[in-house]
């Protein structure tokens, strides 16, 4: 057989062309829920920006958790519309692999990042007297800064073994690129790829869910023997964050069932619902989740929002005059 990755330069994404028939329906779902997400993501982080009362460590990875989304979405959505819109249903070689790279950095960084967050929560309930100190916003960044390059070289590893994979194919089963899907195209043996990154990715869930099961129960015993105000308090905030990566945890359980689903089992359109609906997700929730239930932020955007509003009103009343 051809070596796909040496000869063609474009795959068909199937699942575009599955959606082919109600193509402006989707492209509209699919415009209103990038500019809504894009939107409330944009508001949060500029609320946490400009409000000086909300410059804690907290917050920042609150918004670094937004900005994460923003760029998630990103990776794929834009594609999306455009190809719906225009009719194409290919994407280049090297389009994919970067496509890959992004879409699983943006998983990494997620993961990583409710991570920290955990921790985070763990500090500051359990040595409240010396979190100022080992929580400053300073190191917050650099654990964000960190974040981000960890997940940069844990993806990079595997999408470049897979970019040098003979394949035999051009037909992937989705609606974007995705390393595994582009693993599926091999040739020959694609064993290490698929070991390497399966041990890669179970470390990395693993010992990250690990570490959040462990502050989270730590935190929990804490939250007993502190009072019931700075408990009720306390727990809000854990169960918070316990909402939005439980949300992400299952929703990436189903993309990674997905693979595990024999092919000929379910529909395509069943591969297209389970991926999208699994990826943007977490995305969609976290602003919700987030919004409504942090107390501070939920008021600071209100107060934004009404801010606006009142200049608009402003501008109309002049308007007239």
């Amino acid at each position: 057989m051809e070596n796909m990755s040496r000869v063609t330069t474009s795959f068909v994404l199937l699942g575009v062309v599955e959606m082919e028939r109600f193509r402006y329906l989707y492209s509209a779902i699919a415009v209103f829920v990038y500019i809504t997400t894009m939107f409330i993501c944009c508001l949060i982080v500029f609320v946490v920006w400009t409000e000086e009362s909300l410059h804690e460590p907290m917050y920042i990875f609150i918004c670094n958790l937004f900005l994460n989304g923003m760029f998630g979405s990103s990776t794929f959505l834009p594609k999306l519309i455009i190809d719906l819109l225009s009719g194409s249903r290919t994407i280049t070689f090297s389009g994919c692999l970067f496509q890959c790279f992004f879409l699983h950095s943006f998983a990494a960084v997620e993961v990583f990042t409710f991570t920290i967050m955990a921790h985070d929560r763990y500090l500051a309930i359990g040595q409240p007297l010396r979190y100022s100190t080992l929580m400053t916003n300073g190191k917050a960044l650099q654990f964000i800064s960190v974040n981000w390059t960890t997940s940069f070289l844990v993806v990079f590893i595997p999408v470049i073994m897979t970019a040098y994979l003979p394949l035999c194919g051009a037909n992937l089963n989705n609606v974007f690129c995705d390393n595994m899907s582009l693993i599926k195209l091999a040739c020959g043996d694609a064993s290490v790829n698929n070991i390497f990154g399966a041990v890669e990715a179970f470390l990395i869930d693993l010992s990250c869910l690990l570490i959040v099961i462990y502050c989270y129960i730590r935190t929990f015993i804490i939250c007993l023997r502190i009072s019931k105000e700075a408990c009720q308090k306390a727990t809000r905030t854990l169960v918070t964050h316990l909402l939005a990566f439980s949300t992400f945890m299952i929703a990436s359980f189903f993309i990674l069932l997905r693979y595990r689903i024999n092919s000929g089992s379910i529909s395509l359109a069943a591969h297209v619902v389970i991926t999208i609906i699994g990826l943007m997700t977490p995305i969609m929730v976290n602003p919700i989740i987030y919004g409504i239930r942090t107390e501070a932020l939920k008021i600071k955007i209100f107060q934004m929002l009404q801010k606006i509003k009142g200049q608009d009103l402003g501008k109309s009343i002049r308007m007239h005059h």
